[in-house]
């Protein structure tokens, strides 16, 4: 293989990786702004519930049920994590880190975008 069709190869699969996170990352941004409002409203909620006077006089559960606002945000937020939130927000980053490990053992790396980032070849003695 010529270096012609190296470089060729090279700027093929970089299109591909850039192309790659670049559809990852409208869908990245529903699920952050989706954990955002979640988190404000279990984080609104929890302050409403822990300054209510009444949840210090009943049980948890009643309190809870007093307060299905906070309750249902828990829950709700509880169920994304599970659902495998926390790995959709960050996915972009996962791919570009995975890509990371196997382009380091040909001198070579990539930014978070997909963009290769050829590193200079070390001199051997």
């Amino acid at each position: 293989m010529n270096s012609l069709e190296q470089a060729e190869d090279l700027k093929a699969f970089e299109r591909r990786l850039t192309e790659y996170v670049s559809c990852l990352q409208p869908a990245t941004g529903r699920w952050r702004m989706i954990l955002i409002v979640v988190s404000v409203c279990t984080a609104a909620g929890a302050w409403n519930w822990l300054i209510d006077p009444e949840t210090q006089k009943v049980s948890f559960f009643t309190s809870l049920w007093n307060h299905p606002f906070f309750t249902i945000s828990c829950i709700t937020l509880i169920g994304l994590f599970f659902a495998g939130i926390h790995k959709r927000v960050v996915a972009p980053s996962i791919i570009a880190a995975r890509c990371r490990t196997v382009l380091a053992e040909y001198n070579m790396s990539c930014d978070d975008t997909g963009k290769l980032i050829l590193k200079p070849r070390p001199h051997v003695q």
